[in-house]
């Protein structure tokens, strides 16, 4: 479905646009993938590992920035919104900048696709939105609710809107794998919490869902991966072996488990082979059969978090990932 057709990427040269971007280029022959960021050095160390391919173009730019936004989107098909202020402490330290990226970001995306035609936005989320205690999941759910919404306030137009859900990426610069990996030679790694959960997703299978959403969407669905959880006990464990566990307590806005379906969501969300689907309350399309496909609805008092999903990232998994991808750590 990419094929022939210009893809823009908010916040592109992040993690997620550092495996999104070569994928669509080997899988799909698109007219032209542009990266839209605010980061110059980024978009020039990006841009010196696409050199020589004309499909793949950089533009300065800023999601709070509407102006920027449309002209950005001239001729664009399809776009991913990955472009968030996303570590916790600082959201909770700065959250009138959270604010303007998460939220208001979002408004003036939602407000140029439509404007200016472009045909299917997936939005990327994060389990933090799911019952949020922080701002930064806060702002996410509230990005998650405008997006759906954007289907019904599209009118007309064709501009359909869907979103991806998922958790802890593994290796991704600011997460915790990179971070224990840092400080592992100290002799002793802080923990926040032992009871401490989280879900785990490879870039890889990030990337693999957002192509399926926009396959698959009709508009207004929230995509959430079936993904394994760990302790982040286990998780220091396998990356520090020989060092000594710090307990420091929880940091500003953290949960002790990540939640990424709440017991609210239960009555409209549908259970798929590998993924499950929110469906939106809004003009009753959680009973779209369109919208539901194959889909089995779970149970009423159904939730997915981190502390009592039913699959496991082992000790033996985890340490054949780092193995097979321990010079991609913490660099994209």
């Amino acid at each position: 479905m990419f094929d022939n057709k210009i893809i823009l990427v908010t916040g592109g040269t992040g993690s997620f646009g550092g495996v999104f971007v070569p994928t669509i280029l080997e899988k799909y022959n698109p007219k032209k993938v542009i990266i839209f960021s605010r980061d110059e050095m980024k978009q020039w160390e990006m841009a010196k590992k696409f050199q020589g391919d004309d499909r793949v173009r950089f533009f300065i730019g800023d999601v709070r920035d509407k102006d920027r936004l449309y002209r950005a989107m001239t001729g664009v098909d399809y776009v991913v919104h990955a472009a968030a202020t996303k570590i916790v402490p600082t959201a909770e330290y700065n959250p009138f900048e959270c604010v303007k990226t998460n939220v208001m970001g979002a408004m003036n995306i939602i407000d140029a696709c439509i404007d200016m035609g472009v045909k299917r936005v997936v939005a990327l989320s994060t389990d933090k939105a799911s019952s949020p205690i922080n701002l930064y999941g806060a702002t996410k759910l509230t990005s998650d609710k405008l997006f759906v919404a954007g289907n019904a306030y599209s009118g007309e137009h064709p501009s359909r809107f869907a979103v991806v859900r998922y958790g802890n990426v593994m290796g991704s610069r600011g997460s915790v794998i990179p971070f224990f990996n840092s400080i592992k030679d100290s002799g002793s790694v802080t923990i926040t919490d032992p009871r401490m959960t989280r879900f785990m997703i490879t870039l890889e299978e990030g990337v693999d869902l957002v192509i399926k959403a926009f396959e698959d969407m009709i508009g207004g669905e929230i995509y959430v991966k079936k993904i394994p959880s760990m302790n982040v006990i286990d998780l220091a464990k396998v990356v520090a072996p020989n060092a000594k566990h710090e307990i420091v307590g929880i940091r500003p806005g953290e949960k002790l488990h990540e939640q990424m379906i709440g017991e609210e969501d239960a009555p409209t969300t549908y259970e798929y082979d590998d993924y499950y689907k929110i469906l939106p309350v809004i003009n009753n399309w959680s009973d779209d059969a369109n919208r539901i496909k194959t889909g089995k609805k779970v149970n009423s008092d159904f939730i997915y978090d981190s502390e009592t999903n039913d699959e496991w990232m082992s000790h033996e998994e985890l340490n054949t990932w780092l193995e097979k991808n321990k010079e991609k750590i913490g660099v994209l």
